[in-house]
C-alpha cells in the first residue's frame, strides 16, 4: 500500500470560556494521538513541577521579544503583565513532516495565524454554546470561579462569540459526543483534501506506470 505524501494541518480551535473547546481539544487527540498539541511560550516564572518544553517554553523578556521582532511567533498576546504566544519552529517542523497540530487559542491569537506565513495550513473551528443560559451553567458547574470572575467571562463572551463568522467551521456543542463527531468529520475531510496532499501526484504517475505496465 503506497503511503501518500501530506502536508500537516494547524488546527485552530476557539470558543468562548465554557463552551467546551478544551474537552473537546483532549477528545480529538484521545481519538488521534498522533496530533500535536502546540506549545506556547511565556515570560512568566515555571511553577512548581512545571518543565520547560512540557507546559510551556520559559523565556525572558528580551528572548521573547526577539522572537517576536524575527517574526518567530505565529501569534503572541501580554496577559497580566506576562507574555504569552505560539512559536512559529517547532509547528512549522511538525507541518511539514505531516503531523497536524492543535492551537487552543482565543479569536485574536486566531487572527494572527491566519495572517502568518502558515495561513495555507490553517483550519479554524469556532465553538459556540447552544444557549447563554447553558454557557453560564457549565461556568458554574466548574466550581472553580467565584460570582465575580463569572461575570466577567460572562461580559467577555458576547465579544468573544461576534467573531464566529470569520472561522471555516462552527460547531454548536449541543451534547459532547456530537460536537466530537462533527469534529473528526471536518479533521477527515480536511485531511482528503486533494491541495493538502502533495504527494497526490506521485501517486496518480504510479498508477499511470501500472496501466503502461500491464
Amino acid at each position: 500500500m503506497r503511503e501518500i505524501q501530506r502536508r500537516g494541518l494547524l488546527i485552530i480551535l476557539s470558543s468562548p470560556s465554557g463552551a467546551g473547546k478544551s474537552t473537546l481539544a483532549k477528545r480529538l487527540m484521545a481519538w488521534d494521538p498522533s496530533l500535536s498539541f502546540s506549545v506556547s511560550a511565556t515570560t512568566r516564572a515555571p511553577r512548581p513541577g512545571e518543565v520547560d518544553g512540557r507546559e510551556y517554553y520559559f523565556k525572558s523578556r528580551d528572548d521573547f521579544a526577539e522572537l517576536t521582532v524575527t517574526d518567530q511567533m505565529l501569534e503572541h498576546a501580554e496577559v497580566f503583565g506576562n507574555f504569552y504566544g505560539t512559536p512559529r519552529g517547532p509547528v512549522e517542523a511538525q507541518l511539514a513532516v505531516g503531523n497536524d497540530v492543535l492551537l487552543d487559542i482565543d479569536w485574536q491569537g486566531g487572527q494572527q495565524v491566519r495572517r502568518s506565513v502558515l495561513a495555507k495550513d490553517v483550519i479554524s473551528i469556532f465553538i459556540l454554546p447552544p444557549s447563554i443560559d447553558e454557557l453560564e451553567r457549565r461556568l458554574r458547574g466548574r466550581g472553580q470561579d467565584s460570582d465575580e470572575v463569572i461575570a466577567g467571562r460572562m461580559a467577555k463572551s458576547r465579544d468573544e462569540i461576534s467573531h464566529w463568522g470569520e472561522y471555516d467551521y462552527v460547531i454548536i456543542n449541543h451534547d459532547a459526543d456530537q460536537a466530537t463527531e462533527e469534529l473528526v468529520t471536518i479533521v477527515k475531510a480536511e485531511r482528503a483534501r486533494a491541495d493538502r496532499q502533495p504527494g497526490l501526484t506521485e501517486f496518480v504517475r504510479g498508477l499511470n506506470r501500472e496501466f503502461d505496465a500491464r
